[in-house]
């Protein structure tokens, strides 16, 4: 899986620098919020951040750290949503996705345990998610991939229901986000 041109295609889709007013990430640059800039280091004027920073905060964040490197090497699809998931809703969002779908997709257990849904994407989960696609075959993984766009979907609609100022981010998150 290459990496870098899935950070290439969330910075094409996230964009340059926005502040837009609806938005509670505040101003942002390359889709990376200026409270996670200043969280990783980058001190400066968020529309001058360079490039480069937001490439490595999105390969350290939302790659590396949550563990879906390992994911990748399993199932490459159900990789790249976790990543664009993560960037969009944070890497333990995602992480909770594929526990609850894989917990749903063991047939009660006979296909292996239950994950306990701790958002981290560990031994246990990569276990869960090997034995899922012994199971299922490549078949599974294309599954796997609308359990968790159903569950990213449920949670946009959610946000906009829950704050009708996220109505603003609605229609872009579904045409972007899902599919």
């Amino acid at each position: 899986m290459d990496i870098a041109a899935l950070i290439d295609e969330v910075i094409a889709r996230e964009g340059g620098y926005s502040n837009h007013p609806a938005d509670r990430g505040g101003p942002t640059h390359f889709g990376i919020t200026q409270a996670v800039a200043r969280a990783k280091g980058y001190g400066g004027d968020m529309r001058a951040m360079p490039r480069t920073v937001a490439e490595a905060i999105y390969r350290r964040l939302y790659w590396e750290r949550p563990g879906f490197a390992f994911v990748a090497e399993l199932a490459p699809a159900v990789a790249e949503e976790l990543f664009d998931t993560a960037v969009n809703m944070g890497p333990g969002t995602a992480g909770g996705f594929l526990q609850r779908a894989l917990n749903a997709l063991n047939r009660n257990g006979r296909d292996y345990p239950d994950l306990k849904v701790d958002q981290a994407v560990g031994a246990k989960t990569i276990a869960a998610l090997g034995a899922f696609l012994a199971v299922r075959g490549r078949a599974g993984e294309k599954v796997l991939l609308k359990a968790l766009e159903a569950l990213q979907g449920e949670r946009y609609l959610a946000l906009a229901e829950s704050r009708p100022a996220n109505e603003a981010f609605l229609y872009g998150w579904l045409a972007n986000r899902i599919g």
